[in-house]
């Protein structure tokens, strides 16, 4: 499973991007597999004595086997919670694919077997006035895996991303379910509706955790289906 490198998108904010990504890379690990995680922007960090600091990324940093920095794992750090180009606006700071996607490079050189790079929000979430983390996307040229928040609706949200990101030129290489709420009408359902509606192969099912961090996650994920 050599430098398999993908993009971890969502349907919309609190899919459960984090959630998959550090379930992957659990898995992996437990194959003895050479890991790492990126999340380029992050919004709602704390301050330390190390300065800003995102518990999204400081998980990726414990959960990842590639020793990295923690900036190069999550190299613009905003306070705000906002939206990311409002954070950004608010700390003075202006977001652009081309420095992103040079940060994100320079992790992406390490020799690795899994490198997953965490998006923000949906699709189409703003990095400034012209540009979207879509773009990050393209430019990297990562397949997509994409986190599917099962909620009523999110058929719709599903299917509109799978359509937004074909016509942006990159490849579903697969998606994931996670259940936001114990209580949602005809789950099961939907999740075999999606399955039978994208034509990229699923890579587990996970059901609803009242604290996902307590969970191995990895128990409900698979990586065989993106296995080069």
């Amino acid at each position: 499973m050599a430098n398999n490198q993908f993009f971890i998108a969502g349907t919309e904010s609190g899919a459960g991007k984090t959630t998959v990504a550090s379930g992957l890379l659990a898995a992996a690990n437990s194959e003895g597999l050479v890991t790492a995680a990126l999340k380029p922007v992050a919004v709602g960090c704390v301050q330390t004595p190390e300065g800003w600091r995102s518990e999204d990324a400081m998980l990726f940093q414990r959960s990842m086997t590639l020793h990295l920095p923690y900036e190069q794992i999550n190299p613009v750090a905003l306070p705000s919670a906002l939206s990311a180009h409002m954070s950004a606006e608010r700390a003075g700071k202006r977001l652009l694919v081309s420095q992103l996607a040079g940060y994100c490079r320079g992790a992406l050189m390490h020799r690795s077997d899994l490198v997953l790079v965490e998006g923000a929000e949906g699709w189409r979430t703003p990095l400034n006035r012209t540009e979207t983390f879509a773009g990050l996307a393209k430019e990297l040229n990562l397949p997509i895996i994409l986190v599917v928040g099962i909620k009523p609706g999110c058929i719709s949200h599903t299917l509109l991303t799978a359509e937004a990101i074909a016509r942006d030129g990159l490849r579903l290489a697969a998606w994931v379910s996670n259940q936001l709420d114990g209580d949602v009408p005809g789950s099961s359902e939907t999740i075999l509706s999606l399955k039978s509606l994208l034509r990229a192969p699923c890579l587990g099912n996970i059901p609803f955790l009242s604290n996902p961090a307590s969970i191995d996650v990895s128990n409900y994920l698979t990586l065989d289906v993106i296995r080069r």
